[in-house]
């Protein structure tokens, strides 16, 4: 049954050693903490792993690894393009519904108009800003959406007389009307060159403040009266399980900006542009990186290596682990891309990022479309910025003009002008109460655009897995390892009766992750290997006197392998470094989960990593187990589940146990079990949904499936291959009598 190369043949017991070694592995007992650990005295070499080791936060280094061919980046590209989408809570994209725009206001310019415009993203949740059109010329017009980024005041904004003095002593500006008045100044100048303009709000800035700045850009601490699982608001544990944060409201507007100036008759849709600085460079980047109606974009003082966006409105979780704003300015190939950058954190970008960025575009076929140009002045959005902004999109939107592009002066509006609030038009409130029945409004939405996505066939179980099955993917963040990624440590190995039971490090090379193991090895082994997952690790799966439990002897007495494992922060890895009581989270001092979540997994991603670890390992061992099942209770049959949902195709069977734990429960932002986006994905039974076509065996307080997992099972004819246990019987005798039924 088990052969070498060069046929050389070895006998039964050899080839069952071989695979206990490579496979899973046990621990010594650690009578003090009720843990048996492989490493007691700490002392065994190569355990080591990358995730005891610091955070990474935004101000790490976020290098861009130019992919090697076209097809390549189109992988990778749909990768990070639906990441950002998850992260920004807008996978699925919203539905691009009619738009109610109300524009009034009109103010007119000899060669350019300003309307007031205002409506509605999400129920309570406003657009806000101004429309520029060009006067005598013929349509139909370029669109540039334009966020205004971290000016105070958003589009009121006036640097003041000293300021523009200043300024133009240094060279950053020209002119002095320009110069105070920059934003205006980059609108006006668009429209003189023929293109409609939208200057848009950003949340908390100008007219925008349904949500206040200090919110959206201040926040600091938690708010525990904000914080319940009924009564919850922004950057709460609630939120984050929803995928609900600053960055993603702030794009939802920016994606329902662009569906409305899209319906507009007078709009060229091949030539609709992006800009903006700072904040607003985020959103530059991030809506042309998700949305390819953006033909070409220009983001001002914000690509970078370095720092990626200090303000909460520019972070949410998941969204730059591996991967950062070069990679994200990258997905605009083959669509133009300009660049500018200041005295800032975007110092360095001619010699790092934009070099690896012309690469790629190059690799693309496009060598042409990208630009990039560090300015000496401090962060802004300043006259020869603005002067390179003009020529990019002069260049690639063929307007026409003969260069150099001139800024001539405007007169300015002012803040009545601009403003889209009046008595007429009465501003929105912005307090609590409004914060929470906009944010529980949007919550429902999105909630009833996943139900929708219910399968009834498989088709539309084909499309369900591609959203929510998608989402799961992002949320744990990683490939099945392969073969060659992993490699087996083994520490020790004992003759017991019947079974042979063995220590191994099982190592994930490419991430620097050890994976302790504990395997039972029958005398005579069956091909089908189980790995039970315990709330206590490995450690679990034994007696006080280090036998195996009744369960786990069962199949080892069947012949069934069974392994465990000390996921992350159980058993030995408390061994290398004590396990905290609540998330780790980065140095940043502000309480929002993005800073740290936004360049880190979470602990529930990275237990779910070492679960893939084992699960991979078994399925490309050289002697290649015919049935590989997996068992978990309590949390850990959450964990199991997660699994299973993300590789649903590699386990047979799946017996879980989850007991009444609800993702939806958690209220508390530091709680271990945070995992963003599990309540908008459907919690338990979202990731049970995704597991077929294991075989399912659900053990718990259930008078029938549960509906959705009932959707997906039936929609792949395979109902049949789900059983509800909701006895008073032993769970973990039964669920062995079940996997011993196959």
């Amino acid at each position: 049954m088990f052969q070498n190369d060069d046929h050389l043949s070895i006998d039964r017991r050899a080839a069952l050693q071989n695979i206990g070694l490579a496979l899973l592995s046990a621990g010594a007992f650690d009578s003090a903490s009720g843990n048996r650990g492989l490493f007691a005295d700490d002392q065994v070499p190569g355990f080591s792993d990358s995730r005891l080791q610091e955070l990474k936060d935004l101000n790490g280094y976020f290098p861009f690894d130019p992919s090697e061919s076209p097809e390549a980046w189109t992988k990778r590209a749909e990768y990070v393009r639906r990441q950002i989408m998850v992260a920004a809570g807008v996978w699925p994209k919203p539905e691009n519904t009619e738009i109610k725009a109300t524009l009034h206001g009109k103010v007119d310019r000899d060669d350019y108009t300003v309307e007031k415009v205002f409506f509605e993203s999400s129920p309570g949740l406003f657009v806000t800003g101004n429309l520029y059109r060009p006067r005598g010329k013929q349509g139909p017009f370029p669109m540039i959406l334009s966020p205004h980024g971290h000016f105070a005041e958003g589009r009121f904004y006036d640097s003041g007389e000293k300021r523009v003095q200043a300024d133009i002593k240094a060279g950053a500006e020209k002119y002095e009307v320009g110069g105070r008045y920059p934003l205006q100044a980059r609108c006006v100048q668009l429209a003189r060159m023929g293109c409609m303009v939208f200057h848009y709000d950003m949340l908390g800035y100008a007219d925008g403040f349904c949500l206040s700045y200090q919110l959206i850009h201040r926040f600091a601490k938690q708010r525990p009266e904000m914080s319940s699982e009924k009564n919850w608001g922004l950057f709460s544990a609630q939120a984050e399980l929803r995928l609900i944060n600053a960055l993603g409201l702030q794009t939802l507007n920016s994606i329902r900006a662009l569906d409305w100036v899209s319906s507009l008759a007078e709009v060229d849709k091949k030539r609709i542009g992006i800009t903006g600085a700072s904040g607003g460079g985020t959103q530059t980047f991030v809506l042309a990186a998700i949305d390819d109606r953006i033909t070409a974009a220009f983001p001002a003082v914000m690509v970078s290596t370095a720092m990626q966006g200090g303000c909460t409105c520019e972070n949410a979780s998941y969204l730059r682990i591996n991967t950062g704003n070069i990679e994200f300015a990258a997905l605009l190939a083959p669509r133009p891309l300009g660049m500018s950058a200041a005295n800032d954190w975007t110092k360095e970008i001619e010699t790092k990022g934009l070099p690896e960025l012309k690469q790629h575009f190059k690799m693309m076929g496009v060598p042409e479309n990208v630009a990039g140009k560090y300015y000496p002045f401090p962060h802004n959005y300043n006259y020869v910025s603005r002067a390179m902004m003009y020529e990019f999109f002069n260049q690639h939107f063929k307007l026409g003009l003969t260069s150099p592009i001139i800024e001539p002066d405007f007169i300015p509006l002012t803040r009545e002008e601009l403003s889209v609030w009046d008595k007429k038009y009465p501003a929105p409130p912005s307090d609590e109460k409004s914060e929470v029945k906009i944010l529980h409004t949007l919550a429902r939405n999105n909630a009833d655009q996943i139900k929708q996505l219910t399968p009834s066939d498989r088709a539309t179980l084909a499309k369900y897995r591609k959203i929510v099955g998608g989402a799961i993917d992002v949320m744990i963040g990683r490939s099945l390892p392969t073969a060659d990624d992993l490699e087996a440590d083994n520490i020790s190995e004992e003759e017991k009766q019947g079974y042979r039971q063995y220590q191994t490090l099982i190592k994930n090379k490419q991430y620097g992750e050890s994976t302790p193991a504990l395997f039972f090895l029958p005398q005579e082994w069956n091909n089908k290997v189980a790995i039970w997952l315990h709330d206590q690790g490995k450690s679990g799966l034994l007696e006080k006197n280090g036998t195996p439990t009744a369960p786990v002897q069962r199949l080892i007495d069947a012949g069934t392998a069974v392994a465990g494992i000390d996921v992350l922060y159980q058993g030995d890895f408390n061994q290398k470094q004590p396990a905290p009581t609540e998330m780790p989270v980065v140095k940043n001092p502000r309480e929002f989960a993005g800073f740290t979540l936004g360049y880190n997994h979470p602990i529930f991603s990275k237990q779910v990593h070492d679960i893939l670890n084992v699960l991979s390992f078994a399925k490309h061992h050289e002697s290649n187990p015919q049935s590989i099942s997996l068992v978990g209770f309590g949390f850990s049959g959450v964990r199991a589940a997660a699994a299973c949902a993300h590789s649903p195709n590699l386990i047979n069977h799946l017996a879980v146990g989850p007991g009444d734990f609800r993702f939806a429960e958690i209220t508390n932002i530091r709680d271990l079990r945070l995992w963003p986006g599990a309540v908008k994905y459907g919690d338990v039974n979202g990731l049970l949904s995704l597991c077929q076509p294991a075989a399912l065996w659900i053990a718990g307080n259930f008078t029938s499936v549960p509906k959705l997992v009932q959707a997906t099972y039936r929609s792949a004819d395979q109902l049949n291959k789900v059983e509800i246990f909701n006895k008073t019987a032993n769970k973990e005798i039964a669920a062995v009598d079940w996997l011993l039924k196959d």
